[in-house]
């Protein structure tokens, strides 16, 4: 008779582009946008929050030839057959929020959202499915002053996450200059949209291909390292050069594009924001076709080494536009609008490099060991843990199996608790606690060099009064904290 076979495991996997989060990683993201959030509110923006799911046609990326609209996206069919996607930017949301309650919205409408937002792309390294972002806009302001201020407020933001000037700039440019090239070289009106689209992102990848390499993307194409050809704009070696003296400010040229920057110029100048907050740069273009006028960008300017070990300047980390015709879509007249966008898990990862990421705010609990588990031990074990919890201490009580005490304190050195409480029955009847200094009984333990040195020595451990357990609990935090503090200020000199 044969053997019943074992049924196979389901394999735990992670979906290829997405990435689990950490309880540092979180409290790290929480500690940045709350920074951000306090510069946004400064200014004057409020909060909305729109869902995940839109209908597909209003984020502006339904391609009507495909069966599934899926191009970009992540899409599913509801059952009355309108196609939903998951957000591709938290831009298109916002314009629809805004064109469906246009009526009840006070014009200028100032509001931040921030999100996770979804691409249907194929993932590779430092490029997910899954990120989040962070934005705000001015909708109904018509204004280049608008523009000037998200510049500015974007400078702001760095400077609040701890990143010096001399470590970032704000690029400036605007749409109309680079609509005046195009004309230039023959790629004006609806017609050539899909040709100047693909001059946007060749000039887009200027910091990453350098001049030469944008000017194989502006004329027949590049051949990447691998092998893989990126077909090109298709532009005449003349015009090829007109882009690049565009992009390199020496392409005389002056239209309402010249005159708005001029504008916003002067408005940094009376603001104080100097050339190394923000800059006009005639390289930025930004890659997306509905910008309509100035366009910025958050660039990094301190030195990493990317995956293939190259020194390279860190770059973009956020950046945005005029979008004046993205709610027109939904209403029929024009909207205007600007606005900007943070890359959440990028600016994490440069302000990491810059050690301006704060990992360590919060400390692992005190943990409450138990000596006895009879139910009015138990209580009373809950009540200490509780009596922490109302000063305002983290405490934990162990939750595992109490009969086995070393493991308790295994636990407690795993979880990185800072300090354990000990009361035995001997300890009870007297009314006093153990405290474990486990962070101290670390370094002491580390400076052991034999077991005579062990015999003379002892981790540090205190024993209290229950009734003065919480102020020693406290105390004994705040001087570990000093020691931390201590111990990274001579590490920074």
């Amino acid at each position: 008779m044969a053997k019943n076979k074992k049924p196979n495991k389901l394999k735990a996997r992670l979906p290829r582009g997405f990435v689990d989060r950490t309880a540092d990683d979180i409290r790290a993201s929480d500690d940045m946008l709350a920074k951000i959030k306090a510069v946004y509110e400064h200014h004057g923006f409020d909060p909305i929050e729109t869902p995940t799911f839109e209908y597909t046609d209003c984020l502006g990326k339904f391609l009507p030839d495909t069966d599934r609209p899926n191009a970009g996206v992540f899409s599913v069919q509801d059952d009355d057959e309108q196609w939903m996607s998951l957000r591709y930017d938290l831009t298109a949301p916002m314009a629809r929020h805004v064109a469906e309650n246009i009526n009840e919205i006070q014009l200028p409408f100032r509001t931040y959202r921030v999100g996770y937002v979804y691409r249907n792309e194929k993932p590779g390294p430092g490029r997910f499915r899954q990120f989040m972002q962070f934005d705000a806009d001015t909708v109904g302001a018509p204004g280049v002053q608008t523009d000037a201020e998200a510049c500015m407020m974007m400078a702001d933001t760095m400077e609040a996450l701890g990143i010096e000037r001399g470590n970032y700039v704000i690029r400036v440019n605007n749409r109309k200059v680079l609509d005046g090239v195009m004309e230039e070289i023959g790629f004006g009106g609806d017609e050539h949209a899909e040709a100047r689209l693909t001059v946007l992102r060749a000039v887009d990848k200027l910091d990453k291909f350098g001049t030469d390499g944008v000017r194989l993307l502006l004329g027949e194409g590049r051949k990447d390292e691998s092998g893989d050809f990126t077909k090109g704009a298709g532009l005449s070696p003349e015009n090829v050069e007109k882009v690049i003296a565009f992009t390199q400010g020496t392409l005389d040229m002056e239209n309402d594009g010249t005159r708005e920057l001029d504008t916003m110029q002067a408005i940094f100048d009376a603001c104080g924001y100097g050339e190394d907050r923000i800059k006009i740069d005639p390289s930025v273009v930004r890659g997306l076709e509905y910008y309509t006028g100035p366009v910025y960008e958050a660039e990094l300017l301190f030195d990493v080494t990317n995956e293939k070990g190259e020194v390279v300047q860190f770059g973009s980390v956020g950046g945005g536009g005029r979008y004046d015709g993205l709610v027109k879509r939904f209403v029929g007249r024009d909207v205007p609008a600007t606005g900007f966008s943070i890359g959440v898990s990028r600016l994490m990862t440069a302000l990491k490099n810059l050690g301006k990421l704060g990992t360590d705010m919060v400390v692992e609990p005190v943990l409450v060991t138990v000596m006895d588990g009879d139910v009015e031990s138990l209580g009373h074990y809950m009540k200490m843990v509780q009596e922490l919890r109302a000063a305002g201490v983290r405490a934990e009580l162990y939750q595992g199996n109490w009969k086995k005490f070393g493991n308790q304190l295994k636990y407690a050195d795993k979880r990185g608790c800072p300090l354990a409480i000990i009361q035995g029955s001997d300890e009870k009847e007297k009314g006093i606690v153990q405290i474990k200094d486990l962070e101290e009984g670390k370094r002491l333990s580390a400076e052991i060099e034999d077991n005579a040195t062990w015999r003379e020595s002892r981790p540090a451990q205190v024993e209290v009064p229950l009734a003065e357990m919480v102020e020693t609990v406290k105390k004994m935090l705040a001087d570990q904290a000093a020691d931390r503090d201590a111990a990274r200020a001579a590490e920074t000199k």
